[in-house]
């Protein structure tokens, strides 16, 4: 059902749900909810707004780390001409603001990695641009761009928000589901020898019940049956009507985009696989709804989704980062059933016991002398970036604490609104940093907090120290066009050129991406002698996407041992590329590489060469060991 159309039962059914929060939230919006959002602001006695001695998001250049690489967005210039559409008219209705995600993956087949953008659309009865549904870019290889000839079947306009991509019927292709404020899509991917071709499934595989604003979303093989299962969440219950009656404004901008404080919960979907495509719904005997002890109404409020093994027992669990409501964590049983522990783990709130604006999020292993499990949140601005660590291979259950302060993120990140969130190793040296994407949600907020901006810069964070846990930022100079001012959104990862480092690809809202290649920072882009070796791993299981989402892969390299997981559900709305980009260093030959299948059962080779693209089946195959490019060695 399409947003705004017919939804007289929808608003009172949402009135009922939400009464007693909206009659406090409308109060106290007016007596000053906006500390919630910007408790920090520096005020006179009178109440006006003092301007901060720092507005830019920097930090002193005595604590910034050298760096090699450098990022050109090179969008225009490689065919990438997708423009968002937010829809904003002025009416200041909040899906505006949030959506956008992007995937990174090859849909078509052919070895490269293609891109899918999901748009967003005027809203009913509103003059205005309209949107684009899912726009898909096909990659020629050389991380050039083209527009598929004829329809693909993806250019069907809607306020859309996320996509998730997953083999779900066992055709070994790459199918496509969309989010979005009303219900998602799924298209089944059919392409041929004439091209992309999609086909709308959402009814047939049993989805076309689920209403309501979805966000992110993931497929993964939760029961270990050999297909993928998905899980969707959702944001809160929203109309256009039920926003404008909450009327959330800001003293001197008048009515602004608000926080959900004034909005009900939404419940987390969990669907399973009959092995052809099509899903039951279990969310209810899976443990994922949640509900308020007190009310019985849906708790979450979920705008990120962390689909991984994170208690490392062989299954995928799920991590949900909520908007101003508790952070979940749901460990699997093995069987798609899972029992929540956010507040036992420590993972629900900060460090100072509060709920934060929590958008996107990404999980990495972190080694040294303590290795640490790191589950990375960003938040609102004036909420640090949250960093939960767990030491790996401590008995029983798993237990977090927020290190944002003693690990060096907390200062840098506070002042940033962060969305999209990655830990990638952008300069190939085995080491994962941590990328931010950010950007406000009002334009003026710079009239009401002065230490703000509406468009915002992305920022990179390196891991320093003997044994590489503290974390300090790469200048804004040193990471390139990362660093140009957006109203950044999704981010993901991928190899988009095949030369064997990460590339990033950052959405804004209503604006063109920045298409961001890595590039050396030496003159002209050129690749400097000592630049690191690399490996670039294709997987493919032994039950096919089953096997692949999940797996875990070992390379034993240069005397290290570096851990990698196939988790493309990650970030914000978005989903990284399947294939593995492993930074190798200095060392020049792969000792030892083991692939850890989802689902049970191991691939091992030994003695690889680097600096190339190599495929890995189930029964250690080894296909396509050529190099990756004509100047490989």
């Amino acid at each position: 059902m399409t947003a705004g159309a017919g939804q007289d039962p929808e608003i009172r059914r949402a009135m009922r749900r939400s009464s007693i929060g909206l009659l406090v939230v409308v109060g106290v919006v007016a007596a000053g909810a906006t500390l919630r959002w910007w408790f920090d602001v520096p005020q006179r006695n009178d109440g006006s707004v003092l301007a901060p001695s720092t507005p830019e998001i920097r930090a002193a250049s005595s604590n910034e780390v050298e760096w090699t690489r450098v990022f050109r967005d090179r969008a225009t210039a490689r065919g990438v001409d997708f423009v968002h559409v937010e829809g904003a008219t002025g009416r200041k209705l909040l899906p505006e603001t949030l959506g956008g995600g992007v995937a990174i993956a090859d849909v078509d087949g052919d070895g490269d990695p293609d891109l899918a953008f999901v748009d967003g659309d005027a809203w009913p009865g509103d003059e205005g641009r309209r949107g684009r549904g899912v726009v898909l870019l096909l990659n020629d290889g050389t991380g050039t761009f083209t527009t598929p000839t004829g329809s693909t079947g993806l250019e069907r306009p809607f306020a859309g928000m996320g996509i998730a991509v997953g083999d779900i019927d066992g055709d070994r292709d790459l199918d496509l589901l969309a989010t979005g404020v009303s219900g998602v899509r799924l298209f089944r991917n059919e392409t041929d020898s004439t091209g992309p071709r999609f086909v709308e499934s959402t009814g047939e595989a049993g989805l076309q019940a689920m209403e309501g604003w979805s966000t992110a979303a993931g497929f993964g093989d939760l029961d270990a049956d050999g297909d993928l299962d998905l899980v969707v969440a959702h944001y809160v219950e929203w109309s256009p009507e039920l926003d404008e009656a909450v009327d959330y404004r800001l003293a001197g901008l008048g009515r602004a985009y608000g926080p959900p404080l004034g909005f009900a919960g939404e419940r987390l979907r969990l669907f399973l696989n009959d092995g052809g495509g099509r899903f039951e719904e279990r969310t209810a005997t899976a443990g994922l709804d949640v509900r308020n002890p007190a009310t019985g109404e849906p708790m979450a409020k979920a705008l990120g989704m962390l689909l991984e093994d994170l208690d490392d027992d062989g299954d995928l669990d799920l991590f949900i980062a909520n908007d101003t409501v508790a952070n979940m964590l749901f460990l699997n049983r093995g069987d798609a059933t899972f029992e929540e522990v956010g507040a036992a783990a420590g993972i629900a709130f900060d460090r100072s016991g509060a709920a934060t604006g929590a958008m996107g999020v990404d999980a990495c292993r972190l080694g040294g002398a303590s290795p640490m499990l790191a589950i990375a949140v960003g938040n609102f601005a004036n909420e640090p970036t949250s960093l939960y660590c767990r030491p790996i291979g401590e008995a029983g259950p798993p237990r977090f604490a927020d290190d944002s302060i003693p690990l060096g993120l907390s200062a840098a990140t506070r002042p940033a609104l962060t969305f999209g969130l990655l830990w990638a190793d952008l300069d190939g040296d085995g080491v994962e940093e941590l990328v931010a994407a950010n950007g406000h949600l009002e334009e003026e907020i710079s009239r009401l907090q002065p230490s703000q901006r509406y468009r915002q810069s992305a920022q990179v964070f390196a891991r320093a120290g003997a044994d590489e846990s503290r974390f300090l930022p790469v200048s804004a100079e040193a990471i390139g066009d990362l660093a140009e001012p957006v109203v950044g959104r999704g981010l993901a990862s991928g190899d988009l050129d095949l030369d064997g480092d990460l590339d990033l690809v950052l959405t804004q809202i209503g604006g063109p991406p920045l298409v961001l290649f890595n590039e050396s920072a030496g003159e002209g882009g050129v690749e400097a002698p000592t630049s690191p070796h690399w490996i670039r791993l294709v997987l493919d299981g032994p039950r096919g996407d089953a096997s692949v989402v999940g797996a875990v892969v070992v390379v034993d390299a240069g005397g290290r041992a570096l851990v990698r997981r196939v988790a493309p559900t990650r970030s914000y709305l978005s989903q990284v590329e399947r294939p593995l980009t492993i930074g190798l260093g200095g060392a020049s030959w792969i000792d030892r590489l083991e692939v850890r299948w989802a689902g049970g059962g191991r691939t091992v080779v030994e003695d690889l060469p680097v600096d190339r693209t190599i495929r890995i089946d189930g029964e250690g195959v080894i296909a396509d060991p050529a190099p990756s490019s004509p100047g490989d060695a």
